[in-house]
């Protein structure tokens, strides 16, 4: 088992991590920095495989990002358990809770980058970017006789409704980019005051129908054949959330029947979508392998989060970001 130096926790570190909240978490501990992204394939710790690592190297600190946090881990002398989500559902809160340790988060670390892609997914779909450079990389500008213009014609976003189900952090910045490109928005969310119509009214006013509700037994399924059925003919659907949020087989009729006209989604059950699926023969749906939080930035903002947690959490203070205060008493 490694030690740490005299007074100084050890922290194995498996997110990635950048900027000067590494600094930060340097100055408070020994970091032992194994980023899952350095990895050359998938690598995610279940609970065992975890543990074994941190009793391995003495750690009393983890910083992760989607190892699993359970059973085992909870067995060692565990100083804080800091995971780098907005929620942390890789974490099993009330193990940790029972086992007296602390768990921190990073609320809103990826909330700009999920929004600029939202944005990204809405021009490239309505647009139609992704059929019109393939035709230019195929040397078919002049497709079947026909000219560029004729066959991408589109409506303009600027007057239109955007309607957003869920007003947390990516809601949130995403609305204001909404409104800077000229439409109006409005939201839907049981739990923020700001969000101020009925799901029903969102479908029934929205030129564009954007997702960014967490997934839970009230909204997995929310939208299905008859919300879609409630959207305005020609409606734009986006989901950078969750899939389960949707009924996919309902959204494949509803683009063949045209009452929505283009899509762009971030993620599928399962992180894979299979390449003979449906949606795959649209050319006005966009689809992107859940990169919403990708951004080098995400990274910098969800090592400072946890950075400054720690620091009020080692010198005796309440952290902002502890999702399980009562183990502090």
């Amino acid at each position: 088992m490694s030690a740490s130096h005299a007074g100084r926790p050890r922290a194995l570190v498996t997110a990635a991590v950048r900027g000067p909240g590494l600094d930060l978490l340097r100055q408070l501990a020994d970091c032992t920095l194994d980023s899952w992204l350095d990895q050359p394939t998938l690598r995610i710790y279940d609970a065992e495989q975890l543990a074994e690592r941190a009793r391995d190297l003495g750690a009393t600190i983890v910083v992760v990002e989607s190892d699993r946090c359970a059973g085992p881990l909870f067995e060692l002398p565990m100083a804080a358990v800091c995971s780098c989500r907005g929620d942390p559902t890789n974490v099993d809160v009330e193990g940790a809770t029972a086992a007296g340790i602390p768990v921190l988060r990073a609320p809103g670390r990826n909330a700009d980058a999920v929004a600029e892609l939202a944005v990204a997914l809405l021009f490239a779909a309505t647009r139609r970017v992704r059929p019109a450079d393939a035709d230019v990389r195929a040397g078919q500008i002049f497709k079947d006789g026909t000219i560029p213009y004729q066959r991408f014609r589109a409506w303009e976003l600027a007057g239109r409704t955007a309607g957003l189900v869920g007003l947390g952090a990516v809601g949130r910045a995403l609305r204001w980019r909404l409104r800077g490109l000229g439409l109006e928005v409005i939201a839907h969310d049981p739990y923020a005051p700001e969000a101020t119509v009925s799901l029903d009214e969102l479908l029934e006013r929205s030129d564009v129908v954007s997702m960014h509700a967490p997934v839970t037994p009230e909204t997995a399924g929310m939208i299905g054949a008859d919300q879609f059925g409630a959207m305005r003919d020609g409606v734009v659907y986006l989901n950078t959330a969750r899939a389960a949020l949707h009924d996919t087989d309902a959204l494949v009729a509803a683009l063949a029947a045209g009452k929505v006209a283009a899509a762009g989604l971030d993620h599928f059950e399962g992180e894979v979508l299979p390449p003979d699926h449906p949606l795959t023969t649209f050319d006005s749906v966009v689809l992107t392998p859940h990169i919403g939080g990708a951004t080098y930035d995400t990274e910098a903002n969800h090592t400072a989060t946890i950075a400054e947690g720690l620091c009020r959490l080692l010198a005796g203070a309440r952290p902002d970001n502890l999702v399980n205060p009562e183990v502090l008493g």
